[in-house]
C-alpha cells in the first residue's frame, strides 16, 4: 500500500520546526487547572465551535450580585 502525504515539503517543515520548539520547552504544571488553562491559551478555536458555543449560551441568564456587593451597595 502506498503511503500519501497530505503535506507539502513546507508545511512540513513547519510542523516539524513546531514539534521540535514543543518539545524544547517543557513546564512542569502545579495544578491540572493551571494545566487547562495553559493549553487554553494556546488552542484555537475552531470557527463553528465558537459560534455554537455563543448561541448556546446566549440563553443563560447572568448570575445575581455576590452578597458582599449588596452588602455594601456596589
Amino acid at each position: 500500500m502506498k503511503h500519501h502525504n497530505k503535506f507539502s515539503p513546507k508545511q512540513q517543515q513547519e510542523n516539524a520546526s513546531e514539534l521540535q520548539a514543543a518539545q524544547n520547552t517543557a513546564r512542569e504544571f502545579s495544578t491540572a487547572e493551571e494545566l487547562l488553562r495553559h493549553d487554553a491559551s494556546r488552542t484555537a478555536v475552531p470557527p463553528g465551535i465558537a459560534q455554537r458555543l455563543q448561541k448556546s449560551s446566549a440563553d443563560i441568564p447572568k448570575p445575581g450580585r455576590s452578597f458582599w456587593q449588596r452588602l455594601f451597595g456596589q
